[in-house]
């Protein structure tokens, strides 16, 4: 695939200088903390039941109001 060109004048001469002084190129990928991670996804899984329990009938009606509105919104653009 062909790579876009960039429009803006000032990425352009940022892109320059990074292929210039050889900081364009990508180096190995930071590697990640497992504890911290696995904590991380802990706290996700357990994050929406928790806030479901704590919200009441209206909270949970408004949201599921909110969602339904941008879900329509985003299939049927007018």
């Amino acid at each position: 695939m062909k790579k876009d060109k960039p429009n803006d004048l000032n990425k352009v001469a940022a892109s320059i200088m990074a292929e210039s002084t050889g900081e364009g190129e990508k180096g190995e990928a930071p590697t990640k903390n497992e504890s911290a991670t696995e904590t991380e996804r802990l706290g996700g899984l357990k994050g929406g039941k928790a806030r479901a329990k704590k919200l009441t009938a209206l909270q949970q009606r408004k949201i599921a109001i909110k969602a339904a509105h941008a879900k329509w919104k985003k299939n049927n653009p007018k």
